[in-house]
């Protein structure tokens, strides 16, 4: 189990790294997360729900993702509660201490996921989460520390020194484990790492001294994998995957900063484009020069759209739209463009109708009933010159009508087809530059992708541009950082923990 001194040491990417490390080795690999966090999600072929990252790792491991690799997820909702997911499936809200009183029954899921994968492969890299070391969380955890004890893991403890106080954090987390626990521990890694190593050797043995437990590896600081971290802190300190260009040939697309924003992996491939610049947005005036503006996919609809209204995002939105500017939405995004959303059941508060932005005639009621698919198809008709081969998923709580004057004004953004039953998805305005769409991944397709940067650069008297090849980017990333990692532990260390014979 790949443990850290805190969120964002590394433990995500530390985990792929590994399971492709050991998938090159010629062993069958799986990720495994027993509790995760996160409002970036990610739906299997058979329709269940799991966090973003472990859909990458399992890219990583070269296997196929199931439930069983996050067995426990949370989906913050806001006021100290979340929405839980067991093995794929929405089990119930709770709040904090209700999950805390739940964690005990959790960790039946939990072991007969584990049970199943350890069935079918040969190795299972388990992602902790957060910190082993927070006592006041410790009682029944499934997290960290309560599943590795449970299942007999050797556990590698990571910390990021970029962030400073590595050797404190190192110390002070094996100070507050118990000995059983301590006993698991066969390695630190150090993480992030810029300068000479060498400077580091009399840290790195006043920390053996002091802990009795070796550093394994020194991994270096890889500049531009574009790997996010689980939640919104990324969209602050994540790296890019391209190196930009220089000149005025470039686009500039918006997305706002939405307080409980979610699956905004959704812009990897555009953040990954050359000549696109993307940004975040908090406030208005961050809409200046945009060429296209995306609502994202959030947690709570009604609540983040009521954030856009106080802060003057909506007014600027209309603006935008009035001078020929694009605006998409995703999700929640598509939800705000429409007419009204009206949350009946009260599925995100209290029960209650709002007016959304009304720049497509769409109405959207929220329902508990959660829909989770892997969709496929055509998208962007009456947006692009000729619709593109898209795929991805859908993940909402609610359904979206052609409003009562629609007819003529607005078209489908895209036919696709989910569980083997055809449907059209999202809205596009009868102008053109208003459009919204369920599909989550869908910019991952470089054809269509590379049809709407086209689009958007014809706008601008711009010339046509190639599109970068996603998969190739994203898989060279993962190569980069399983190479970056084996160059600091080495394969045959990892061997000898796990337990698996080694050459000599």
């Amino acid at each position: 189990m790949i443990q850290g001194t805190s969120s964002h040491a590394g433990k995500s990417v530390i985990t792929a790294a590994i399971c492709r490390i050991l998938s090159d080795n010629g062993l069958r690999v799986a990720p495994f997360k027993a509790q995760n966090m996160s409002l970036n999600s990610f739906i299997t072929t058979c329709g269940g729900e799991v966090g973003r990252a472990q859909a990458f790792q399992a890219e990583a491991a070269r296997c196929e993702l199931t439930p069983d690799m996050n067995p426990v997820l949370l989906k913050p909702t806001g006021d100290q509660r979340s929405q839980v997911i067991i093995q794929g499936k929405v089990h119930s809200n709770m709040a904090a201490r209700e999950f805390h009183a739940f964690k005990k029954e959790a960790m039946k899921y939990v072991l007969e996921s584990y049970n199943r994968l350890a069935e079918d492969f040969d190795v299972i890299v388990m992602e902790g989460a957060g910190s082993p070391a927070e006592i006041n969380l410790r009682e029944n955890d499934i997290a960290n520390m309560g599943t590795a004890l449970a299942v007999g893991s050797p556990v590698l403890i990571v910390g990021d020194i970029d962030r400073g106080g590595i050797f404190a954090s190192l110390v002070g987390t094996m100070e507050l484990l118990s000995p059983p626990e301590r006993e698991l521990v066969k390695g630190f890694i150090i993480n992030r790492f810029r300068g000479d190593v060498t400077l580091l050797d009399s840290g790195l043995e006043f920390l053996q001294e002091k802990t009795g437990v070796v550093t394994l590896g020194v991994i270096p600081f890889i500049e531009g994998l574009g790997i996010h971290d689980e939640d919104g802190l990324s969209i602050e300190v994540s790296g890019s995957l391209k190196a930009k260009e220089s000149g005025g040939d470039r686009l500039r697309i918006v997305v706002p900063r939405l307080p409980r924003i979610s699956n905004f992996t959704d812009f990897d491939p555009l953040r990954a484009e050359p000549l696109i610049d993307f940004d975040y947005i908090d406030g208005p005036e961050g809409l200046s020069g945009a060429d296209l503006l995306i609502l994202p996919g959030t947690k709570n609809t009604i609540a983040d759209f009521g954030w856009l209204r106080e802060r003057g995002i909506c007014d600027a939105i209309k603006v935008h739209h009035s001078r020929g500017g694009m605006i998409g939405g995703i999700c929640g995004g598509y939800q705000m463009l429409g007419r009204t959303i009206s949350d009946p059941e009260g599925v995100e508060g209290e029960p209650s109708t709002v007016d959304g932005l009304g720049l497509i005639d769409v109405e959207t009621v929220l329902a508990a009933t959660k829909t989770t698919v892997r969709a496929k198809g055509r998208a962007g008709k009456g947006l692009l010159k000729d619709t593109e081969e898209v795929s991805g998923y859908e993940i909402h709580m609610g359904v979206t009508t052609l409003g009562r004057g629609s007819a003529g004004g607005v078209t489908a953004f895209a036919g696709l087809v989910s569980d083997g039953r055809a449907h059209s998805d999202g809205a596009v305005s009868k102008d053109g530059l208003v459009w919204g769409t369920y599909l989550h991944g869908l910019f991952d397709s470089d054809s269509f992708r590379g049809g709407l940067v086209n689009l958007l650069r014809e706008k601008r008297g711009l010339s046509i541009a190639s599109t970068t090849d996603f998969e190739a980017l994203k898989e060279a990333s993962i190569v980069r950082l399983s190479t970056g990692v084996e160059e600091a532990i080495g394969s045959k260390k990892l061997m000898e923990i796990i337990g698996l014979p080694v050459e000599a």
